[in-house]
C-alpha cells in the first residue's frame, strides 16, 4: 500500500495559503466598505430630468391656476457628500461627480381655496399611485411625498403673507456620467406651456390631468 502521507504537510499549506489570501481579500473588500460606505447609484440626468418634469407639470395642471401663469423653470443639481468614514475627513466637502437633482416652481396671489382644493388633487393622486406621505404642516399649507422605489420627493406648499403657491420635486444623489455639464443640459429646461398647448387640462379633485380628446 502507498501511504499519503508525506502529501498532507503541503495540502494543509496550500490550504493555509489559500485561506490566508481569501482573508487578506475580504479585509480589503471590507475596509474600502468602510472608508467609502455604500456607493451612490449611476444617475441617467435626462431620465431623471423627465420624471421630475413629469411630476411638475401633473402638479401644474392639478393647480388649474386662474389665468394659467407660465412660471418657467429648470432641474438644478445640488452637492452629495462623501459617505463612511470618509465623510469625516471631508466633512465639508461635496463629492465629484455625484449631485442631487431639484425642479420647483412657483406663482404668487393664489387664493387659500384654489391652493386647498389644487393640493386636494396633487394629494390624492399621489397617495393612489403608492407614494408615502413623509411630512405635512411643513408650511401654512404643505406637505411632502416619497416615492419608495426611486427615494423622489415631491412637496406642495401655499404661504398665506403672499399667497404664493409652491410646488417641487426632488431626485436623491447619484453619480453622474462622464463628460455630463448641467450648464449645456437642453432636458433640464422646463415650462408648463407646450404641454397646456398640447391639449393637458386638470381634472376634478380626485382625477388625473387628462387630455382635451378624453383620454389618461
Amino acid at each position: 500500500m502507498i501511504s499519503v502521507r508525506g502529501d498532507r504537510p503541503a495540502s494543509a499549506r496550500l490550504t493555509l495559503w489559500f485561506l490566508c489570501g481569501l482573508l487578506v481579500v475580504g479585509a480589503g473588500i471590507a475596509g474600502e466598505w468602510l472608508w467609502n460606505g455604500t456607493p451612490y447609484p449611476a444617475a441617467d440626468p435626462d431620465r431623471v430630468a423627465a420624471r421630475l418634469k413629469a411630476q411638475a407639470q401633473r402638479a401644474y395642471a392639478e393647480a388649474a391656476l386662474p389665468g394659467e401663469p407660465e412660471p418657467y423653470s429648470r432641474v438644478e443639481t445640488g452637492t452629495c457628500y462623501y459617505r463612511g468614514l470618509r465623510s469625516i475627513a471631508h466633512i465639508d466637502r461635496g463629492r465629484r461627480g455625484v449631485r442631487s437633482f431639484r425642479l420647483s416652481w412657483q406663482v404668487t396671489g393664489v387664493s387659500e381655496d384654489t391652493a386647498r382644493t389644487a393640493q386636494e388633487r396633487t394629494r390624492l393622486r399621489l397617495e393612489r399611485d403608492g407614494w408615502k406621505l413623509t411630512s405635512e404642516n411643513v408650511s401654512d399649507r404643505g406637505f411632502r411625498f416619497e416615492h419608495p422605489e426611486t427615494g423622489d420627493n415631491v412637496g406642495v406648499d401655499w404661504y398665506e403673507p403672499t399667497g404664493t403657491y409652491v410646488m417641487s420635486t426632488y431626485a436623491p444623489c447619484g453619480e453622474l456620467p462622464e463628460g455630463f455639464d448641467e450648464y449645456d443640459w437642453p432636458a433640464a429646461d422646463w415650462a408648463p406651456g407646450e404641454q397646456r398647448r398640447a391639449g393637458t387640462r386638470p381634472g376634478p379633485v380626485g382625477s388625473d390631468p387628462v387630455s382635451s380628446g378624453g383620454g389618461r
